[in-house]
């Protein structure tokens, strides 16, 4: 036997493996060398000759393999507002120049109703002066045109001495303030309200709150418009 295992080494070599069995036989079996490297967990590093354990990983035929899944999180797409473009139409354009020039009229128009009524009150401060014709003054005496002019003045509005009208407009709805020509422009005076002026009347009666309808008749004018 140790004959026949002698004679076998040398085509066996290392790879032979030699079996005894619980009957006292003896077997032999060759393996090729590669064979026998796979078999054994072996390996030969060819850079440093050494020789290197390969570890087996094996599982049950019934095992289940699982990888755990990442939480993503997800967020929603910001919503973009549509803007409208700033139209630049010739008739929008033309709306917008309209109204900004009736706003304007509007402000104007105001302005010289404030004015006008401003007048009203002025012209009360003036009754109980003197009449003086030609005169221009509350303290030594005015005639009626000179009146009208000194009441306009105080307000900071500078109109003619005599024939004032003709630099104003005429108006059949007077306002407080508005001036009063009477008698063809033998006389003129400030509107109060009511049917009622202010006017330097004669020397005899002086500056006086008196009707309208008393001293002839009367044509209205005005700065408004």
């Amino acid at each position: 036997m140790s004959k026949a295992v002698s004679a076998n080494a040398g085509t066996v070599g290392r790879q032979a493996a030699v079996v005894a069995a619980a009957s006292g036989l003896v077997l032999g079996m060759g393996l090729p060398a590669t064979a026998a490297d796979t078999t054994a967990g072996i390996s030969a590093s060819t850079e440093s000759g050494s020789a290197q354990t390969a570890l087996a990983v094996t599982a049950a035929p019934t095992a289940t393999v699982s990888f755990e899944r990442p939480v993503v999180t997800t967020v929603a797409a910001p919503v973009v507002e549509r803007v409208t473009p700033q139209s630049t139409s010739d008739d929008e354009d033309e709306a917008a120049a309209s109204t900004a020039s009736t706003v304007a009229e509007k402000a104007v128009a105001a302005t010289a109703s404030a004015a006008t009524s401003g007048l009203a009150a002025i012209a009360y401060t003036g009754i109980g002066s003197p009449y003086v014709w030609g005169g221009t003054s509350p303290t030594s005496g005015w005639d009626c045109s000179g009146f009208t002019q000194w009441v306009y003045a105080q307000a900071g509005i500078s109109i003619p001495r005599v024939n004032a009208w003709t630099a104003m407009t005429p108006t059949s709805t007077p306002q407080p303030g508005d001036l009063v020509m009477q008698n063809g422009g033998a006389h003129v005076g400030i509107y109060v309200g009511n049917g009622m002026m202010v006017s330097a009347l004669n020397p005899s009666q002086g500056t006086l709150l008196h009707s309208v309808a008393a001293t002839g008749s009367s044509s209205f004018y005005t700065l408004a418009g």
